[in-house]
């Protein structure tokens, strides 16, 4: 598939933090309206905002004693983590990339997503997280899919 035949959005950006108490107050001065706080196995806790009705920020924060999270504040500090793209096809996306010499790592399915990920060692220096949302993944959020996606909708393979 070429690639100006995928569908591709970003999604959200995820910034790394110490304390979501502490990096919650500027995201609500800005008018985000929290709409996730979760933890993934015990070892981050997220925390997924809306600013506006396009614009999503997700703040994730260490709660294991050591992980990914743990050794990227440690290295990096706060900050910009990465950027997740929304697509339609995770696999059609992949095997672009694969064709451009671009490494994907780190697939994982679950029941609400898809996700794999290309490593910052590219030319950007960032960290994308590629996504796809299945059907299940609203539901089990417990919110209205039309605040919860970008545009309303998820990305699908048919548009």
């Amino acid at each position: 598939m070429a690639a100006e035949d995928l569908n591709i959005r970003v999604d959200h950006v995820g910034i790394a933090v110490e304390s979501v108490e502490d990096a919650e107050p500027l995201l609500t001065t800005f008018g985000c309206e929290k709409l996730i706080d979760d933890t993934v196995e015990d070892r981050f806790r997220y925390a997924y905002y809306r600013l506006g009705d396009a614009s999503r920020i997700e703040l994730i924060e260490p709660i294991a004693e050591e992980s990914f999270l743990t050794d990227f504040l440690d290295r990096h500090g706060r900050g910009l983590h990465h950027v997740t793209l929304e697509v339609a096809d995770i696999d059609a996306v992949i095997d672009t990339l694969g064709a451009a010499d671009v490494d994907v790592v780190d697939r994982r399915s679950y029941e609400g997503w898809t996700e794999a990920f290309v490593s910052p060692r590219n030319d950007t220096g960032v960290l994308f997280q590629l996504m796809e949302y299945h059907e299940p993944f609203a539901t089990e959020q417990g919110i209205d899919p039309g605040t919860l996606y970008v545009g309303g909708d998820r990305l699908s393979a048919d548009e």
